[in-house]
């Protein structure tokens, strides 16, 4: 695996998950694969404390490739119908949203690479990815490309005009930014201005659904399917022993010694994604909430390895007093963010 690595994304919002997706990577995949953490924001100093103990994690210091993305990211949205709106959505949590930093993992050190979202857990080997990335320039393992036509990336029907490609063809081409494999350079500085010119001057922005704005995976999907590089994703390969779930929410798994497989015929799954849960959910789990989390022991066994003397013993429900004051403060937050869109 010469000059590979892996990345993700995180702060210390996130602490407990990047602990465990560290922890899982190196019993599951190698202790010595180099790993980059990508900030998501200044928000750093558990992280950088966390990085400090493991001689294989680094951290993402190119601020110019970080300012590239986030600037990218706000003109193309910015060019996004809806803003032009009347009673357009508040832009101001749309400033604090920096997923994008993904993309910083196309300028860094490494030749190839994998990204995983701090929210998973490694626990299969990286052998086929990388033996994919022998052949094609993108490899992804996700079920994007099923969503409902109305929630799809893409507007599909536009598309399909546009490209005069079918619907199963441009299907084929969607794709999750939670976990994927590429190269360093493919997104370059001349791949984003030619990007840039497609999707705001000649308003190719309007080819993402609406319902999906602001959104760096159906971002991602249009880069990757408009620059026209060779793509594979697991979830579409002829092998069906490729073909697994990687969802902590909807797919079910069978573990086995801490590493979960596909409990249709126990096939191994790259990933478990903890995809819709919030990192305070994480936090509280891990101070000794009973938190309505799938997999929660399995988070809890990787999130734990190097500290076992500070899992929690016993996993006990929220007070009433608890409940009570969280339901309040989500009434509240909804209130103002209705009055936000006025």
């Amino acid at each position: 695996m010469d000059n590979f690595g892996i990345y993700t994304l995180a702060n210390d919002v996130v602490f407990d998950q990047l602990v465990a997706l560290l922890n899982s990577i190196e019993v599951n995949v190698s202790a010595d694969i180099p790993i980059c953490i990508i900030p998501y924001d200044d928000r750093l100093e558990r992280v950088k404390q966390e990085i400090h103990s493991r001689s294989n994690v680094t951290l993402f210091d190119d601020k110019s490739s970080i300012q590239k993305w986030d600037d990218f990211a706000v003109q193309v949205w910015n060019a996004y119908p809806i803003n032009s709106r009347k009673n357009k959505p508040s832009m101001e949590w749309n400033k604090k949203n920096n997923l994008i930093r993904k993309m910083c993992a196309f300028d860094g050190e490494f030749e190839k690479f994998v990204f995983y979202d701090a929210d998973s857990l490694a626990m299969n080997k990286l052998d086929k990815v990388l033996e994919k990335l022998d052949q094609y320039d993108f490899v992804f393992d996700d079920w994007e490309h099923t969503k409902q036509t109305s929630v799809a990336a893409f507007d599909l029907p536009k598309l399909e005009q546009k490209m005069s490609l079918s619907e199963s063809e441009i299907r084929r081409k969607i794709h999750c930014s939670s976990f994927f494999g590429s190269k360093k350079g493919i997104l370059g500085i001349e791949e984003l201005k030619i990007l840039k010119k497609r999707l705001i001057e000649d308003k190719e922005v309007e080819w993402i659904n609406e319902l999906a704005w602001w959104c760096d995976a159906d971002l991602f999907s249009y880069m990757t399917f408009r620059i026209a590089r060779s793509l594979f994703n697991f979830t579409l390969s002829p092998n069906g022993e490729d073909r697994t779930g990687n969802c902590a929410r909807v797919n079910r798994f069978v573990n086995i010694d801490n590493v979960l497989y596909n409990q249709q015929g126990l096939k191994p799954i790259h990933r478990l994604h903890y995809m819709g849960y919030g990192a305070i959910e994480f936090a509280r789990l891990c101070k000794g909430e009973d938190v309505n989390i799938c997999y929660k022991n399995e988070f809890l066994h990787y999130r734990f390895l190097k500290q076992p003397e500070q899992k929690p013993k016993r996993l006990k429900p929220p007070t009433i007093a608890a409940r009570s004051n969280r339901f309040i403060k989500k009434v509240w937050n909804k209130i103002n963010q209705t009055i936000s869109y006025t």
